[in-house]
């Protein structure tokens, strides 16, 4: 039986994709019970359409977690994740983004959905499996449910709020989600009962200086976290002290180092450390004492944010700086949970998150940003005067001190629109409308357009960045910008050497014709896509490939191929920020020189 929220949650969904197969979302906050409502819609969509159902999550804990509130509805389910097992025997599948992708040829056209767990880690990998599943089926449905519905530097994943609003394009780049179906808050869960409420109390002990955080490098982190030995001893001695009569306390450190200058001053009878580096079992069993309860102070570092529950945690005590609005919030949600005798939830902040990310104070009401910002600092309301939506977008200046129309356009005092190059001058950046019409399970958004570049072979009016008209494909491009179209056509040149920047990858273990085993990677870059094929190698060049592959994936040699795709099936590893290679003329192969340099510039 659901909760009345999970009903409502699930009732929007149901009704949205009977009528529209664009992606759309659920805002259920951390301890809502997501895994409830992505049962039921996964139990209703194959029930209803009898195909299957793919349900993807970031980690093995939360498929796990997931596939057992699906049994619980008394249908069977199949889990398809490297780490636990690898099944399709069911029509309803819970897995793991990279696996999925690895073995995507098994996921054919009998898939009516994909509902996406975590859905604000809509990931370049996530992605391309919605993409190669669409080829069998151009209307599957896509349904996200995440508790932080926003990311680092793009703003919210959504285009229309859940009451049909556009979301203006200072907060939402490129959201991925057309429409946000249903929103459940943290407040509102805890007002209703479901949840622990928190509150955020002031520290006494000298927090971290983060000034020097800009970045958010590895060396910002070092410098302004590791080697304070007296700042961190006396910031656990007071997280020690206000932490004695309560149950559980979750530490967040910002690098390895750091976690364990923390570990060294708590209690060691009564302490654990969890990282990257932990193995699987040893963090299995950690979790579960840590659970049991057979010690009271966990300290992690980046492992434990999101998919993790231990519900008697009262004490969150951050101790690293996050510019990400979205994971602050995960993290204060590990201790949001009910249970028996506990009353709140303490959260310590040691490194000026709340102050940076919640300026009023309230935990819950976080400021929404998208990676590009306006010179100017007011919004501006626009109604369009084809469909009459009303759009929000970051105001022009105006030092004429013009009036501005209902429409958005600057007007002289008589209400004459002020004209630049014999067309109407827009009060504001914004370029198209945000309104939308549902036509055919399709959104059609609104062509209406403030600013455009206007053909001048058939009149059509096309987006101001637009290099071929939409409607005749005549080229639009400024000669000014043939430089650049030069450099892509460099680009383009596979025996030239070059380092772009790379957009997805895939990893598969590789058995040659001969029985050679490798792993072969197809890099996806700004300009190409091509495989390389990398393994320990008795050759120089070859094993030179191999530790620049392990060196920016790991940041340390692994021993074999198998060992290789563990880790990465394991969610270990990270895909390299750039790729320096060229084309070999005798042997059609791609060869590797290195990895993470800085990319090559494109022309201004």
């Amino acid at each position: 039986m659901l909760r009345p929220y999970q009903q409502a949650a699930f009732d929007a969904a149901i009704t949205y994709i009977r009528k529209c197969y664009e992606p759309c979302l659920i805002e259920a906050a951390t301890g809502a019970g997501k895994s409830h409502i992505i049962a039921s819609i996964a139990e209703w969509v194959h029930s209803h359409s009898g195909k299957k159902v793919l349900c993807l999550a970031p980690s093995k804990e939360l498929i796990t977690q997931n596939h057992k509130k699906y049994l619980a509805t008394g249908q069977p389910a199949s889990i398809y994740c490297a780490s636990v097992s690898k099944s399709l025997t069911h029509d309803v599948v819970f897995g793991s983004p990279k696996t999925v992708l690895n073995s995507i040829d098994k996921f054919g056209n009998n898939f009516a959905a994909i509902v996406i767990d975590e859905a604000h880690g809509i990931t370049p990998t996530v992605k391309k499996v919605i993409e190669e599943m669409r080829v069998n089926n151009k209307k599957i449905r896509v349904i996200g449910l995440t508790a932080t519905p926003y990311r680092l530097g793009d703003g919210y994943i959504y285009q229309y709020d859940n009451e049909g609003n556009p979301i203006c394009n200072e907060q939402a780049k490129d959201p991925y989600f057309n429409t946000l179906l249903y929103r459940i808050t943290a407040p509102e869960l805890i007002e209703m009962g479901y949840l622990t409420k928190p509150h955020a109390e002031p520290v006494n002990a000298p927090a971290y200086d983060t000034s020097g955080i800009v970045s958010h490098t590895n060396a910002e982190y070092e410098r302004a976290f590791e080697g304070h030995g007296r700042k961190t001893s006396l910031i656990i001695a007071e997280i020690v002290e206000i932490a004695k009569y309560r149950k559980g306390v979750m530490i967040f450190c910002a690098t390895i180092q750091h976690a364990k200058e923390a570990l060294a001053s708590l209690p060691p009878e009564n302490s654990k450390l969890v990282t990257g580096k932990t193995g699987t079992k040893e963090r299995e069993q950690i979790i579960e004492d840590f659970k049991a309860r057979r010690y009271k102070y966990l300290v992690n570092v980046s492992v434990l944010t999101t998919g993790f529950d231990a519900e008697h945690v009262d004490v969150v005590a951050l101790l690293r700086a996050t510019d990400s609005v979205g994971l602050m919030q995960q993290i204060i949600g590990r201790g949001l949970r009910l249970c028996k005798g506990k009353d709140d939830c303490l959260v310590l902040d040691y490194a000026g998150n709340i102050e940076n990310h919640c300026p009023d104070g309230d935990l819950f009401n976080p400021k929404i940003e998208a990676r590009y910002k306006s010179n100017e600092s007011f919004d501006l309301d626009a109604v369009c005067p084809s469909c009459n939506v009303k759009n929000t977008f970051k105001g022009r200046d105006n030092p004429e001190r013009f009036d501005r129309d209902i429409n958005g356009y600057f007007v002289d005092l008589e209400g004459q629109h002020i004209l630049t190059d014999d067309k109407p001058t827009p009060a504001h950046h914004g370029r198209r409308c945000y309104g939308q019409d549902i036509i055919a399970g399709q959104s059609i958004r609104c062509n209406y357009r403030w600013s455009f570049k206007q053909c001048l072979e058939c009149g059509h009016e096309n987006d101001i960045a637009s290099r071929y008209c939409e409607k005749c494909k005549h080229e639009l491009i400024d000669p000014n910008e043939k430089l650049l179209l030069d450099f892509k056509r460099m680009k383009a040149d596979p025996y030239t050497s070059s380092t772009d920047k790379i957009l997805s990858w895939r990893c598969q273990l590789w058995t040659s014709k001969a029985g050679n085993e490798s792993v072969r990677i197809d890099f996806t870059t700004e300009f190409a896509s091509f495989p390389i094929w990398s393994a320990p190698s008795k050759s120089s060049r070859n094993m030179r490939m191999w530790e620049l592959l392990c060196g920016a994936v790991f940041g340390e040699y692994i021993a074999s191929c198998q060992d290789f795709m563990d880790k990465i099936d394991d969610f270990e590893g990270t895909m390299p920020r750039t790729i320096t290679a060229e084309k070999d003329r005798s042997s059609k192969f791609y060869r590797v020189q290195d990895y993470n340099r800085k990319s090559d510039e494109i022309p201004e």
